[in-house]
């Protein structure tokens, strides 16, 4: 590829599920990367043409999300999952967005599940991103300029995410990291990606689940956590979790 490709587009997956991906359109201005975390070295099939393989020797997901980081040559990078199809008119909508405004390095769009049916309740209008209202975020709604992140050496904090003990958050900590570095993005209301109905970050009100999403407030705000994690119960759509619950997620250490 003589040329930077304007996006690069990278699947994070595991042998069993490569055959899995739904690939979008192949273009000459995009690059398709395929990280597989093949920690017990298990043989695979891949023949995807147009697509490089990147064989990793790790496992969770942030491990993955910055290896494509360090390895994407576009301008642009969207993060992909093996379970789940981008919407072209979305990818187009996303870029032009960036194209017109030089100073946005993260894009958070839309999600609809199998049956077009957004997958959360979504801002409607072009919104910054702020700590306060990014906290739902999910991977493959997310586009980010690839040197704005680089020169501010922000990462996904690899305690965070599926395949690790606190298997969510780890993309509202790249967006809190990045804000707090100087980066600026948008909520932007187009519809991005399909993606099943489950996932890890759709989970609710178990032990586990609120014991992940504590250290996620406790990694963004400190000594501040109980607040925000309090304003986050009262907030959310998701059920009461019940008293004992509430009180433990709010006042966890």
């Amino acid at each position: 590829m003589s040329e930077r490709p304007k996006l690069t587009i990278a699947y994070s997956t595991l042998p069993g599920r490569i055959k899995g991906i739904s690939y979008p359109e192949l273009r000459e201005d995009r690059e398709i990367l395929v990280l597989v975390q093949n920690t017990e070295e298990s043989s695979y099939v891949f023949a995807e043409q147009g697509a490089r393989l990147v064989e990793l020797k790790n496992k969770g997901v942030a491990k993955s999300r910055n290896a494509a980081l360090d390895r994407a040559s576009g301008e642009f990078l969207l993060f992909g999952d093996d379970d789940m199809k981008f919407i072209e008119t979305g990818i187009n909508d996303a870029l032009a967005y960036f194209e017109a405004h030089p100073e946005c390095s993260i894009i958070l769009a839309q999600a609809v599940d199998e049956e077009d049916t957004l997958r959360k309740n979504y801002l409607s209008e072009i919104t910054p991103l702020k700590l306060t209202n990014s906290a739902r975020a999910a991977t493959y709604e997310m586009l980010v300029r690839v040197d704005a992140l680089r020169e501010k050496k922000i990462r996904f904090d690899e305690d965070f995410g599926a395949g690790a003990t606190n298997y969510l958050g780890d993309e509202y900590i790249l967006i809190a990291d990045a804000l707090r570095a100087g980066l600026s993005g948008v909520h932007l209301p187009v519809k991005l990606a399909i993606h099943p109905k489950d996932s890890s970050g759709s989970r609710w009100g178990s032990e586990a689940d609120l014991s992940a999403r504590a250290k996620v407030f406790c990694r963004v705000f400190g000594w501040k956590a109980p607040i925000y994690r309090a304003a986050f119960l009262f907030r959310t759509n998701n059920p009461w979790p019940g008293f004992g619950k509430a009180l433990r997620f709010i006042f966890s250490k």
